[in-house]
């Protein structure tokens, strides 16, 4: 026969194994790269770990370098209407003209179309979903995803980490 104390210590090993497996869940997406099924590329601009950290703050290298994402509405970078060209954060790669910029209303800088050779695009399966997963070209850094519901003329959205980029005014 089981008392109130037999059951309540089970019932704290339950809720302390499931506790575990979900903190360990969670630990798997947040460090599983975007991009962690597909082959490594040859980029030009290549730096160590700990220099990429030395030249990024810690949310553009979480983001560029960890395929993180930044929260949304938070980039001032979602609001700039300036005319210029957003460029890679980490490498300084021009990326996109702010001619192709639109808003989206998700909270992330959008474009319609990145510059000619700006990006790679790769598959990515991270989050249980299949997404396609934008890099820069040179530094192979993450930038955000892109999607099929954008506006005319390519109906694309590239919805970008404005912590992954920089701007510069025309």
């Amino acid at each position: 026969m089981s008392t109130r104390r037999d059951t309540l210590i089970k019932l704290g090993a339950v809720s302390a194994a499931v506790a575990a497996a979900m903190a360990g869940f969670r630990g798997l997406l947040a460090s599983t790269p975007a991009n962690a099924a597909t082959p490594a590329r040859a980029y030009a601009v290549t730096r160590t770990d700990a220099e990429w950290q030395k030249l990024l703050n810690a949310d553009q290298y979480q983001v560029l370098r960890k395929a993180g994402t930044e929260t949304p509405y938070t980039s001032p970078l979602n609001k700039e209407k300036r005319a210029g060209t957003f460029a890679c954060a980490g490498c300084a790669l021009p990326l996109f003209s702010s001619t192709t910029k639109f808003e989206s209303g998700t909270g992330w800088p959008s474009f319609w179309k990145p510059l000619d050779k700006a990006v790679v695009e790769d598959i990515d399966t991270s989050m249980f979903m299949k997404r396609v997963e934008v890099l820069c070209r040179q530094c192979g850094g993450h930038l955000g995803h892109v999607f099929e519901d954008g506006p005319k003329p390519t109906g694309l959205r590239y919805c970008m980490n404005g912590v992954a980029m920089n701007f510069k005014a025309a």
